[in-house]
């Protein structure tokens, strides 16, 4: 998306444009995206090639990912002319040690974090921070190789399996923000002049990645302070770190405190939902910028208002790959992205997750399986859903608790403590809707088989509280009326006479 956008922005401006993938499932790759395209891996010598070859105005990095990003200080050292966002600030972004020293500058609170080359030294850092901890390779995509580990036999083992991914790049290691509420921020900026798109709030909490995570816009859950203070770190981050063009910044928010957890100085996943639900065209405004036009001079509003709300959700592959945990976490796994609106945030999420194909049900029974410290924030959506009408199914534990207060559920054998269990009800028919929160690695692995017949029977599934809170919503906004269609070019419409 980025890249076919930014393609045509600069064709408007008369430049001719030059697109370098070899991806052949991308619009980017077709044949009038672009006035030439070189269907070639992204490496330094390749680039360097066509360079030579194109004598190119300049080489733009911010729109294609990280791997772009891995490769923009060797290629600046190699004499090619870079736009936008310059190699060093880049770089800033990109080293951990570097940025968090800009965030003590720049008075930006960040998690308690280090980095770690050897078994001692992840020893060290993570005695320091205190357990559970985040760890991951630096300098990968999507989240991979992410964990969150617990204790130091989790942490040893988790070195010696992320030597493969690391390939001799330190381990970074950060103190996991629990039950924190996850942000997304958008915003281009000129290097004086920044403009935020949008201020997205992930519907699930913290330990799944940002990839994985549903978000609305405007926020649902934070205070006018709360985001006065998202926006003005938001502000200070771009600005110092010289951003000309694109720039996403990750925020957690825990009992009142904003953590900076990372900022990538490129176009996010993000921007295609962000352009859509705002109506404005954010990828062209960055090339605008890129090309020297400043901010000042443009009409292109801050934060742009919107009349409803705008969900995305995201599409997750697990049925194509039956072996693998079918439940959110760290690493990212989804495939793709759709978006539900509407003025009601319930039915905005029912939208979204039909787009996605995970329909949800509006009476049947719901099997509850959840760990110990999810039970209390179960209880409530147990009693809407009972209140609406649902049959209560659960694992003994979550049986016995809910029983305890005051709830009509029938208790499940587990899967690994007989027949019938979960699966069974599942594969009858009996079951519409599963919430399960494993917690550690034993709970992981103990009902995957549980999981994965859901998925594989079109019975829709919650790893999450906060996923099943906004699932349970979803459900009373469809008991109440059906969904309605608008165009977003209708929403548009109303908003342009609301904000700009």
């Amino acid at each position: 998306y980025s890249c076919t956008h930014a393609s045509f922005a600069f064709q408007e401006m008369g430049y001719e444009t030059i697109m370098v993938n070899c991806n052949p499932e991308t619009v980017s790759t077709d044949y009038d995206t672009s006035d030439r395209l070189y269907f070639e891996p992204l490496t330094l010598e390749h680039i360097l090639n066509i360079c030579d070859l194109e004598q190119p105005v300049g080489v733009i990095v911010q729109f294609g990912g990280q791997t772009p990003l891995k490769l923009v200080r060797r290629l600046e050292e190699a004499g090619a002319p870079i736009l936008g966002t310059g190699s060093d600030a880049i770089d800033l972004a990109e080293d951990r040690e570097r940025f968090g020293d800009l965030m003590q500058r720049i008075g930006l609170r960040m998690p308690e974090h280090g980095m770690a080359r050897s078994m001692e030294q992840a020893y060290a850092v993570a005695d320091r921070i205190g357990y559970p901890v985040v760890v991951r390779p630096s300098y990968v995509l999507g989240g991979r190789a992410m964990a969150i580990v617990h204790t130091r036999a989790q942490l040893e083992h988790y070195m010696q399996c992320a030597a493969q991914v690391a390939d001799n790049a330190p381990i970074l290691i950060d103190r996991f923000l629990d039950d924190a509420i996850e942000m997304d921020v958008d915003c281009v900026s000129d290097g004086s002049v920044v403009r935020i798109a949008a201020i997205m709030e992930q519907i699930e909490r913290t330990g799944v990645h940002s990839g994985d995570s549903a978000c609305v816009i405007p926020t649902v859950g934070l205070t006018d302070a709360e985001l006065d203070l998202v926006r003005d770190s938001t502000r200070r981050l771009a600005l110092a770190l010289q951003t000309v063009g694109c720039l996403n910044i990750q925020y957690a928010l825990q009992e009142g405190e904003l953590y900076v957890i990372e900022a990538n100085p490129r176009a996010s996943r993000t921007v295609p939902y962000v352009s859509k639900a705002t109506g404005v065209p954010w990828i062209p405004v960055a090339c605008q910028i890129i090309a020297g036009a400043k901010l000042a001079d443009m009409d292109v509003p801050d934060e742009p208002l919107l009349e409803g709300h705008y969900i995305k959700e995201v599409v997750l592959p697990f049925i194509k790959f039956p072996e693998e945990p079918a439940v959110l976490g760290p690493e990212m796994r989804s495939t793709g992205e759709v978006m539900g609106m509407d003025a009601d945030f319930g039915m905005a999420f029912a939208k979204a997750q039909i787009a996605a194909g995970n329909a949800l049900p509006t009476q049947g029974t719901v099997f509850l399986s959840v760990n110990d410290r999810d039970k209390a924030a179960l209880l409530p959506i147990a009693r809407d859903l009972a209140e609406l009408g649902f049959s209560l199914c659960g694992t003994s534990g979550t049986a016995l608790y809910l029983a305890d207060q005051g709830l009509a559920i029938r208790p499940i054998l587990k899967v690994q403590e007989g027949r019938p269990n979960g699966v069974d009800l599942i594969i009858n028919g009996e079951l519409q809707l599963l919430i399960n929160t494993p917690l550690d690695e034993r709970s992981y692995k103990d009902e995957p088989s549980l999981r994965q017949a859901a998925i594989a029977h079109g019975v829709p599934v919650f790893t999450t509280i906060s996923g099943a809170r906004a699932a349970t919503q979803a459900i009373i906004a469809l008991r109440n009326g059906d969904p309605e269609v608008k165009s977003l070019q209708e929403a548009w419409a109303v908003r342009k006479e609301l904000s700009w």
